[in-house]
This record gives C-alpha cells, structure tokens and sequence, in this order.
C-alpha cells in the first residue's frame, strides 16, 4: 500500500441545473466548511470565465468568500491564469487575502487562458509563452518577497510570501516549474496522458530554492464515491455529460444522472463519453477508490493528490468527499477535535 499523502479539493463552482449561480456560490462555501471539518488539506478555485458551466471567474473574489466560512483549511487558486493578469495586481489580490484573514492561502498559476478563444482575446495581456509567463512568475514572486526586493510596490502584498505553485497540463508548466524551484501541480484529472513525462522533466530538472529545497509534486484526480458501484456509476454520468458538453461547445448547467447515456448523446459525440473516465478518474465505493488512489499514488510518486467531483445534487458531492474522508486518514488531529461551525449568515436576495 502506498503512503497516505494529503488530500485537497479542486472545485470550479459548479452550477446544476434547475439551481441558481447564487447557489452555487453557497454550495462550494458548505463544501469548504465540511472540507475544512474533515481535515482536507487544500481548498483550491479554478479560474474559468464565459462558461454556463463554472462560476469561478474572480478567483481572489471567491477565496475571500469561502475564507470567512472556513477557520483552518489552506485556500488557494488552482489557478490564477497569469496571462490574464498583472503580476502587480495579483499580488496586490493576494496579499489582501493574506492580510485580511491570515497566512493559509496559495498561490497556483497557470498557463492557459480558461477560456474560449474570443473571450481569451478580451482578457489576454500576452500569449502565455514561456519566457514571458517566466518572467511574470518572478515579478511576481519579487512582490510578495521582502520589502525592497522590488522597486514596484505591492501594497499589501509585500512581505507576505505566499506560497507560489506552478500549474501545469503539458510539459511548459514543467520546465517553469522547475527552473523557478516551485513546488508543482498537474492537470491530470482532465490531462492525463503527458502526467508521467511532466514529473520526470520537474524532478530531473529541478532547481532547488529557498522556499522548495526539493521537487514537490501534486495531481489532479476525479473522484466519485458512493456506498454502491451502481451507484457511483450513475452520478457519474452527470460528469460524462459535463464533458461531452465542453468537447462540443455546449456550455450549459450540470445535468441530472441519467440511466442511459445512449439515449442523451448523440452517436457522434459518443466517443467522448470515454474521455471523461481515463487512468486519473476513481468512480465506486470507498473502498474501491482507495485501491485505486494507491495504485495511482504507487505508480507517480506524487506527493499530494487535489480531487474533483462533480455530481448535479451539491449535497451528494459533499457525501462524496465525507465517504472519501472516512476511508483515507486525513488529518486525524483535527478530525479528532470539535468540529468548526463557522456561520453563513444568508445575503439578501435581489
């Protein structure tokens, strides 16, 4: 059996449909909170924009959300796309966070755009490439480092040093990462074909630094537990649809499970039911996606893994994540103490 390594939670504010966006919102705050009781690690927002689908556009604007409903859960962005952004004001963002709530957020950035093209184009100071995007992840560092270390100040941001990882789905966020001595995390839950090489390149690469002496490495898994087979395999099909709908340019709420995925997709899109069930998706019992967690952790080596689950009833996808919880130890100090009840007091509607 392989060693227990953390485990954190990826979410990209999923709206199902027949709820509203603002309770999406309020589904990923009681997420967090049960993560936060649960003793997951990392609680980590994904920046997409133009999507039906996800409504995590202003990361940062998130973060601060799930921070005053959560008390020790690490938060962060996975990622920050940096082509869209000014270094200077992303650490302006960040060290805000920092300052209002503590020193337990990080900072994942990213490559890519999280978009379509058209709304890339509205976004988009530059085209990500890597000496470019290089530069700006050292400007950026240089601003939540030391007062001085930058003419240009951050303010706040300065001093706060919040931890930087590199992201990445193709071997670029490697090389950055390593070259740069940040700790690094693939995209495998959607990417998985190029994970093995990525690693490689990051540890055989890598240049230590005085925040990361030494490669450490997270990646993305898809997770559905339920206490039956049958059961998983059915809330997953809401997952398959989401897929079928990205690859086709149909953006739109997640749909319900269904119990005939033949009867919803159209024959020529059918191939691409496969692709939302490759060697980075566990979908069962706990048990089951336990084994399945330790072969993957046995073969990669990784050091932490950060799960993704998506189900149409946001209080299964907690279920999810309790069932998960309760399988694999996670911080067991925490779990062991009183549970965090930090209260969500309901904003007007409007």
């Amino acid at each position: 059996m392989s060693p227990r390594v953390p485990l954190s939670i990826l979410d990209l504010v999923p709206v199902s449909q027949g709820h509203s966006r603002h309770e999406a919102f309020e589904a990923s705050a009681e997420l967090a909170q049960a993560a936060d009781n649960l003793g997951y690690l990392r609680y980590w927002v994904a920046e997409h924009h133009g999507s039906d689908t996800f409504m995590a556009s202003a990361t940062s604007l998130v973060l601060g959300f799930l921070a005053e409903r959560t008390a020790r859960i690490r938060l962060g962005s996975g990622g920050v796309m940096l082509p869209n952004h000014s270094p200077l004001m992303v650490a302006e963002y960040y060290g805000t966070l920092v300052t209002m709530h503590g020193p337990r957020f990080d900072l994942g950035l990213g490559r890519a755009p999280g978009t379509d093209p058209m709304t890339a184009a509205a976004l988009q100071r530059h085209h990500g490439e890597l000496d470019t995007f290089a530069r700006d992840v050292d400007d950026l560092r240089r601003y939540l480092g030391d007062p001085g270390e930058s003419r240009v100040r951050a303010v706040p941001g300065e001093g706060t040093h919040v931890p930087l990882w590199m992201l990445g789905s193709s071997l670029g966020g490697a090389q950055v990462a390593a070259a740069l001595g940040l700790p690094y995390a693939f995209a495998s839950h959607f990417a998985p074909d190029a994970l093995d090489q990525a690693l490689a390149l990051y540890r055989q690469h890598f240049t230590p630094s005085p925040e990361q002496p030494e490669p450490h490495s997270m990646a993305g898994v898809t997770v559905l537990v339920a206490p039956s087979q049958d059961e998983a395999e059915f809330l997953f099909t809401t997952s398959q649809l989401m897929r079928v709908r990205i690859r086709t340019g149909q953006s739109a709420p997640l749909d319900p499970p269904v119990h005939d995925l033949g009867e919803v997709v159209h024959e020529s899109a059918r191939h691409l039911l496969g692709e939302a069930s490759g060697p980075a998706t566990m979908v069962g019992t706990p048990e089951s996606v336990v084994a399945k967690l330790d072969a993957f952790i046995a073969r990669t080596g990784v050091d932490e893994l950060i799960v993704t689950t998506y189900t149409h009833d946001p209080d299964l996808r907690i279920r999810s994540f309790e069932l998960l919880a309760a399988a694999w130890p996670l911080d067991e100090p925490h779990r062991a103490g009183t549970p965090i009840q930090v209260p969500i007091e309901a904003p007007t509607q409007v």
